[in-house]
């Protein structure tokens, strides 16, 4: 099942909206059950006014009077008659104490008569009027909007001369009063205002949030991101100003321990000259020649270190340059440089990290070829040779500092085992990678992947090297560098 990825600002939307549009959808059934209790509480006091009304005429009229008077108040919705029975029967009824309550205080009694009152509601199609016409009735089923809930009201009434009277009244729940398209009309339009006012709302919300995102993202690139303008709910100010201070213990850790490694490497160079001063007056050439090895090679390990220290720890800026130039800086040959692409990167890490590269592949792999791959606005640079390659086990390693593969590539042959780290400190600088690979036919590959790097290009001035948007076996797409 495909999961929608929505974002933060979405979702919040979308739940106030659903908890919107429940609360609109109760608010109009709570309104409808209470309209119409009104209405029916409103018939039921109208029907109970007028059956005392009835029952107190006919107690103070002559008894010759009562059947005209029942007549009289009899209508086609009410019912008047005078009968020995109550027709409500006495422990079966269910009263509306309400209509018993005004009956009695409209008749001035005190429970010194009976009063019983029963409401139900009436099943099957029936009449609004007796004896109506059908057109009559489908005119007012039409203007019922086709709902006929009937609701039966009796109620009888002890009078003080003997014998009882009994009332019937009938009446019908009340229909929406609302269309259903003015009801979706209204909802839509209500809606539609209320998720614009909540989206507006949400964005001043999660604004600060996309903001810490991306620095969080510049910063894994090793960006240099200033500190962030707290904003927002009082979480989102306190999650800021954590990430702000993260950010300076992290680079001020970084920048100490960069400048630690790059004073002990300086200030090894002082007794490495004094050494090579004294290995110069040593008498015995076997000797003196063995010593200035091992000095040279101290100091080639000093240098190394302080470029590194350099490469981990560099304030240089990003900026447009062409990568044809950064290739012939690093000592690719004229047929594997690219005319007329341009990338946005630290020029001078990013050429110490390619020269390493080629210089590597020069020395252990017999020659180095450099090509380029294109895709979208990444670029993918590769460096391969055709020398013993890497065991499987171990090319993770040889991308730590100070690792050496004594097995083919001796101490003999120059090297400190800084290069690798150095090119890979580089690339990840820029939002990259650095990923080695043995080549089928033999050999070792060297692949930087940066992600947004590419800035323009010219394909009409592209060389044979620049393969357009060709996926490289062992790429993978990153997140946007810039």
């Amino acid at each position: 099942m495909k999961k929608f990825n929505l974002s933060l600002r979405v979702q919040l939307v979308l739940l106030v909206g659903a908890a919107f549009l429940v609360g609109q959808i109760l608010s109009l059934v709570f309104f409808a059950d209470e309209r119409s209790s009104a209405v029916q509480a409103a018939l039921g006091a109208e029907a109970a006014s007028r059956a005392a009304n009835v029952a107190l005429l006919i107690e103070n009229a002559p008894s010759d009077l009562h059947e005209q008077i029942v007549m009289a108040a009899s209508s086609p919705l009410v019912r008047f008659e005078i009968g020995p029975d109550a027709e409500v029967i006495e422990g079966d009824h269910h009263g509306d104490v309400a209509v018993e309550a005004r009956i009695r205080a409209l008749m001035n009694d005190s429970f010194s008569r009976a009063i019983r009152v029963e409401v139900h509601e009436i099943d099957g199609n029936v009449l609004p009027v007796p004896n109506l016409t059908p057109e009559m009735a489908e005119m007012h089923a039409d203007m019922m909007r086709g709902t006929l809930a009937a609701v039966e009201l009796e109620i009888s009434i002890a009078l003080s001369g003997g014998g009882w009277l009994n009332v019937a009244t009938l009446f019908e729940r009340p229909p929406w009063q609302i269309s259903s398209a003015s009801l979706i009309s209204v909802l839509l339009s209500v809606g539609l205002g209320a998720l614009a006012v909540f989206w507006f709302v949400i964005a001043r919300l999660t604004r600060p949030l996309t903001a810490l995102k991306r620095a969080t993202e510049a910063l894994g690139r090793g960006d240099q991101v200033g500190p962030l303008d707290p904003a927002g709910p009082p979480e989102v100010k306190a999650l800021t100003q954590a990430f702000n201070v993260m950010q300076d213990r992290l680079r001020r850790f970084v920048a100490d321990r960069t400048m630690m490694l790059a004073a002990l490497a300086h200030d090894l160079r002082s007794p490495l000259t004094a050494m090579r001063v004294q290995s110069a007056m040593i008498v015995d050439p076997e000797t003196q020649a063995s010593i200035a090895r091992s000095t040279e090679e101290m100091a080639e390990m000093v240098d190394a270190t302080l470029a590194y220290a350099r490469g981990v720890g560099t304030e240089e800026s990003v900026e447009e340059v062409s990568l044809s130039e950064i290739l012939e800086r690093a000592g690719a040959r004229p047929a594997d440089r690219p005319i007329g692409l341009t990338v946005a990167v630290r020029k001078a890490a990013m050429t110490r990290a390619l020269r390493n590269l080629v210089e590597n592949a020069q020395r252990y792999g017999g020659g180095a070829e450099v090509s380029c791959s294109v895709t979208g606005s990444d670029l993918e640079i590769y460096v391969t040779d055709d020398g013993p390659g890497i065991p499987q086990g171990k090319i993770e390693q040889v991308l730590e500092p100070y690792v050496r593969l004594e097995q083919s590539r001796s101490r003999k042959t120059g090297g400190t085992g800084l290069g690798l780290s150095i090119a890979r400190s580089v690339v990840l600088a820029h939002g990259g990678i650095l990923a080695l690979s043995n080549r089928q036919a033999g050999g070792l590959c060297a692949r930087i992947t940066l992600p947004g790097a590419i800035v323009s290009q010219q394909p009409g001035k592209l060389s044979p090297s620049l393969q357009n948007d060709t996926q490289h076996p062992d790429a993978r797409v990153l997140g946007q560098s810039r």
